[in-house]
C-alpha cells in the first residue's frame, strides 16, 4: 500500500552483465546502490521494467530500472508513470550519464533539452513533456572521443573505479535530497557544488 505523494526513480542504462559496468549505465548502478543502502532488491519485473519499493523520509518510492534498452526507455517509463499516476513534473526523477558535464560532475536538471541523450529522448518523446527532474552524471573525458556511442559502451578501467563509486554515492545523495528536500534545494546544494569543484579543477 502506498502512502501519500510516490516518487518514481528510474535509472536509465541497457540490461545484460556486458553493459553493467559502462557510462551509460550508471542511472542503474545509481538505482542499485539506493537499494543497497537500504537493503531491498530491485527484481520486481512489470511494466517492462526491474522495479523495488522503498521509502526515503516521508515518501513512498518505487525505483525502476527499464529493461526496454537504452533507446526505448520512455516506453517502460510511461507505463510506470500510468500504473502509478505519478505527476512527472513533480514526482518523477530521471538519472541518467551526461556526455556534456565532465567526468565524476553530478547536476540537477528539472526541465530542457536532452543534449542527443536517446533515452532522455525516449522518455521526452513518450510523456509529451521535458517537465521532469533529471540527475546528471557526467562522463566527458579529459579528452575528446570519436565514437562517442563506442565510449558509452565501453566498460570502465579498473584505475576508475574509485571515481565511479565516489560519483555514484554522490549521486545517489543528489536522488536523495531531491525527495527529501525538494528539487530546488538540492539544485542549491550540488549545483553549487559542482561548480565550485570545476573552478577548482580549473585553476589547478
Amino acid at each position: 500500500m502506498w502512502l501519500g505523494n510516490m516518487k518514481l526513480i528510474v535509472g536509465l542504462g541497457n540490461p545484460g552483465v556486458e553493459y553493467e559496468l559502462t557510462p551509460h549505465n550508471l542511472g542503474f548502478l545509481t538505482v542499485n546502490l539506493l537499494a543497497e543502502r537500504q537493503k531491498v532488491t530491485v527484481n520486481n519485473r512489470h511494466c517492462r521494467a526491474q522495479t523495488g519499493r522503498m521509502r526515503i523520509g516521508s515518501h513512498d518510492v518505487l525505483l525502476a530500472k527499464p529493461e526496454t534498452f537504452m533507446n526505448l526507455s520512455g516506453q517502460a517509463v510511461r507505463d510506470l508513470v500510468e500504473k502509478y499516476e505519478v505527476d512527472a513534473s513533480t514526482d518523477l526523477i530521471v538519472v541518467h550519464d551526461e556526455l556534456d558535464l565532465p567526468f565524476g560532475t553530478v547536476r540537477i536538471k528539472q526541465r530542457g533539452g536532452t543534449a542527443g541523450h536517446n533515452g532522455l529522448e525516449s522518455i521526452l518523446g513518450a510523456l509529451g513533456t521535458d517537465e521532469f527532474t533529471r540527475v546528471r552524471m557526467g562522463i566527458a573525458p579529459e579528452h575528446p572521443v570519436r565514437d562517442a556511442a563506442q565510449y558509452v559502451l565501453a566498460p570502465f578501467k579498473k584505475l576508475q573505479y574509485d571515481a565511479v563509486d565516489l560519483l555514484l554515492d554522490t549521486a545517489a545523495d543528489a536522488v536523495t535530497a531531491i525527495v527529501t528536500d525538494g528539487a530546488q534545494a538540492a539544485m542549491n546544494r550540488f549545483n553549487r557544488k559542482a561548480q565550485s569543484d570545476e573552478k577548482g579543477a580549473s585553476a589547478e
